[in-house]
């Protein structure tokens, strides 16, 4: 099993308002740059191959948490959300109604206008995992929410639309594990806790 830790970025303006980034590109807010100053990956993580989304949001959080030799991959994006991208879900949902509440009941083939749907998502998320298992390289990936989330139901076979089998803190990151061709994910620890070097413990 080759250790697969996904850490999401963190927050920004549209974050703090609920705004749906998808493609977007929206850095971090001063407040998600302070909460992340100073934190690294646990120790045990220190190793691992860094890998991140091309939105700068993404890459700068990678860079304040002390990514080396970064490389940027594109399979690691957010969900496009097209024409709802700057939107909030409550505005969403007021605007269309019931015709927002059928689109989000399909699951995997729900599709924002302009969009992809999450199966599209899984598809690519899916192809950068073999190219990780058949590397058998250890990496972290700073993403997005919605990656991850794809992540958790490729692991637990979660539907997207009933309750998350796993409560997930969006602020510490998620070890997985993949093996096989093609891939199998599996959740090994949810929410390790990411760390100042003073809660490391010394020589």
């Amino acid at each position: 099993m080759t250790p697969v830790l996904l850490i999401r970025h963190g927050r920004t303006s549209w974050n703090a308002e609920g705004r749906i980034q998808g493609h977007t590109d929206i850095p971090l807010s001063a407040a998600g740059r302070a909460a992340l100053k100073g934190l690294r990956v646990p120790a045990e993580y220190g190793h691992l191959r860094w890998y991140a989304s091309p939105l700068v949001r993404a890459v700068e959080t990678a860079g304040l948490l002390g990514a080396r030799e970064l490389k940027i991959d594109p399979r690691l994006v957010e969900l496009r959300w097209g024409e709802w991208e700057g939107s909030t879900k409550p505005d969403m949902r007021e605007r269309h109604g019931d015709a927002f509440a059928e689109n989000e009941a399909r699951g995997l083939d729900f599709r924002p206008p302009g969009g992809e749907s999450p199966r599209e998502l899984r598809a690519r998320l899916e192809d950068w995992l073999d190219d990780v298992c058949a590397t058998r390289a250890p990496v972290v990936a700073v993403t997005h929410k919605g990656v991850i989330q794809m992540a958790l139901a490729l692991a637990t076979g979660w539907d997207l639309v009933s309750r998350a089998p796993v409560r997930l803190d969006w602020g510490r990151a998620q070890h997985f594990s993949v093996s096989g061709t093609p891939s199998r994910l599996r959740l090994e620890a949810p929410n390790v806790a990411l760390r100042s070097p003073r809660d490391e413990p010394g020589d």
